[in-house]
């Protein structure tokens, strides 16, 4: 293979690795970069391509779909891998972003996708050197109590320093817990979802990517100038500053003020002592520094140290430990916890076991309240008393959770809409779309783009920014319904590229169409846009396949008993703005 082979737009090379038979092959897909241009747009036809009706999630026919986009390790903050999976969570479709290295190394091996099917009969890591594709024995480190401590082997064993990233599972995707991540280089994620119990399904401990090629622009001065009026407007504006100074971590004492931030499994939207769990007192205390995925000038990943005491004769162990929202709102707002230095060990502990964080703490909190209202006892917990802001009981449940001694423990593994609809507690199991809340209670905006994304994620259309327009400026139920529909099909688009969605008003439609002309690819803004609406719709058909269907749509009371920023919602109204939603949409025909 010749560098002249990789040059951009587009590798449009798909990688197709079978575990089951530990052979792989490379096909190139033209005919669907040329129209889908990359990331989510040709994953999602690949996974119609590839999912076999009935097949279920952990099943080794299920294929497991990573893929970046044109602009991908081109462009700056354009550093993010698409995962596409079918959810062991919730049965629907698994879609999660990570940063990190992995685009980069990918693009830089001569891909743009893999795509894994298959189960290995014992434990196997898989390394990708440019072309050549490797299947090892992971025996050795399958059991191994920290997903990070899998990262430092396998950089010690394996070349490829610098243009090489490393995703692996710890003892949660081993295990089956439902809501299992894959750690991407130490401080990113697969997150939500469960790819990680995907991969241990699989038998496959870790994927390593390493890449020599070299990416080449058709005009190099245009692309010149692209890329540096691009680096300015990130670094120079002002639009990305938040993420460097705070990080998302920002919005805990704004959330907190406005009355929206989720506290004690949402009994309430305020916590006392909030400043303890603040940005500003993490950045001011514990920050040591922050990390940049590649190909990013932001460094929007803030990285604290704990000292932490292991022993009687003041011995002590220091963790850097990242941190930001969503995190500091799971494991600390939402448990009552308000110690700064407790959050952390918990955040420790679930990257350690491979967990995703935000269901953790979701399901977690759910505990607290099922037990105080003697709803479950002592002998389902095996002797623990939960109480809101009690680390050490937090510490050893999720040790349990992992570990599954019990059936009450091997069920909080597959999630709180499992859990709650075998024990009770349905109505106050904070979940939209069978998936763990990620943080907000805004009001209409946020709970609408929960309930009907395509991956029930607050990523999939920000709703709550739609939520804080109507406290600046009231406005209407369908210009709410109105603003999901155009941010799911933007944001369609800049997971094509893919983009950093924090970069989101950086890549405007004219930039994107400027960035890709200047690489060679033709694009107005009515094609970007009718692409988007094309994209909806065919993950639209995935989700249907996989069995979603609105009118099974659970809507817990507990969102409607305690008020958000723009006070208490009505489940009718709620309700309502489905049914606009679905009609404006056209999606009961898909």
């Amino acid at each position: 293979m010749t560098t002249e082979q990789y040059a951009i737009p587009g590798l449009k090379n798909v990688l197709y690795i079978d575990l089951t038979n530990q052979t792989y092959h490379i096909e190139e897909r033209p005919d669907l970069y040329e129209k889908y241009l990359g990331g989510i747009g040709v994953a999602t036809n690949l996974m119609l391509e590839e999912y076999k009706e009935g097949t279920e999630p952990l099943d080794p026919e299920m294929p497991v779909i990573l893929s970046t986009g044109p602009l991908s390790g081109v462009y700056p903050t354009c550093t993010k891998t698409v995962a596409l999976f079918r959810s062991p969570l919730n049965g629907e479709l698994g879609e999660s972003y990570a940063g990190g290295h992995l685009a980069m190394s990918l693009r830089y091996a001569g891909f743009e996708t893999i795509v894994i099917k298959g189960s290995s009969r014992y434990p196997v890591y898989v390394t990708v050197h440019d072309d050549k594709v490797a299947f090892r024995d992971a025996s050795s480190i399958w059991s191994l109590s920290s997903a990070i401590d899998v990262g430092q082997i396998l950089r010690r064993v394996e070349p490829g320093a610098g243009r090489r990233s490393i995703i692996r599972i710890g003892p949660a995707g081993e295990k089956g817990v439902t809501y299992a991540s894959v750690n991407v280089d130490t401080y990113r994620h697969f997150g939500r979802l469960g790819l990680g119990t995907v991969f241990g399904a699989k038998k496959l401990k870790a994927l390593l990517v390493a890449g020599h090629q070299e990416l080449k622009s058709p005009d190099h001065n245009a692309y010149k100038k692209m890329y540096g009026n691009l680096y300015e407007t990130i670094v120079k504006t002002g639009l990305m500053e938040k993420y460097h100074n705070l990080g998302t971590s920002e919005n805990i004492l704004v959330l907190n003020e406005l009355k929206g931030l989720p506290t004690r499994n949402l009994q309430a939207t305020s916590i006392e002592g909030v400043e303890g769990i603040s940005g500003e007192n993490f950045a001011e205390k514990y920050l040591i520094r922050r990390v940049s995925c590649a190909g990013c000038p932001i460094g929007c990943v803030h990285v604290a140290m704990l000292k932490r005491q292991f022993s009687q004769a003041h011995e002590y162990e220091t963790l850097n430990i990242s941190y930001d929202f969503e995190l500091i709102y799971a494991l600390g707002s939402n448990l009552g916890v308000t110690d700064p230095e407790a959050v952390l060990e918990l955040i420790d502990a679930c990257e350690k076991t491979g967990v995703d964080i935000i269901s953790m703490g979701v399901i977690l909190a759910w505990v607290t309240e099922m037990q105080q209202r003697g709803k479950i006892s002592t002998n389902e917990t095996l002797g623990l008393k939960f109480s809101w802001g009690d680390k050490a009981t937090y510490l050893r449940a999720i040790e349990l959770v992992v570990q599954a001694p019990n059936e009450f423990y091997a069920d909080l593994g597959k999630g709180v809409d499992y859990a709650s609809k075998k024990y009770g507690g349905e109505d106050f199991a904070i979940r939209l779309g069978g998936l763990e809340i990620p943080g907000y209670h805004t009001g209409l905006g946020n709970m609408l783009g929960l309930s009907v994304g395509a991956r029930h994620s607050h990523l999939d259309s920000a709703g709550y920014s739609a939520d804080q327009k109507a406290f600046n400026q009231p406005t209407t139920d369908e210009k709410i319904v109105d603003y999901i529909i155009d941010e799911e099909d933007r944001r369609s688009i800049l997971n094509c590229m893919v983009a950093c969605l924090f970069a989101r008003n950086v890549y405007t439609y004219e930039n994107m169409v400027q960035a890709l002309k200047c690489i060679g690819i033709e694009r107005t803004e009515e094609e970007l846009k009718e692409l988007g609406m094309d994209i909806f719709r065919k993950k639209y058909e995935l989700k249907k396949k996989f069995g979603f269907r609105y009118e099974n749509l659970t809507l817990p009371k507990r969102f409607f008993e305690t008020a958000s920023t723009t006070g208490k919602l009505e489940e009718e109204r709620v309700k309502k703005a489905i049914e606009m939603y679905v009609e404006k949409r056209g999606v009961k025909a898909l």
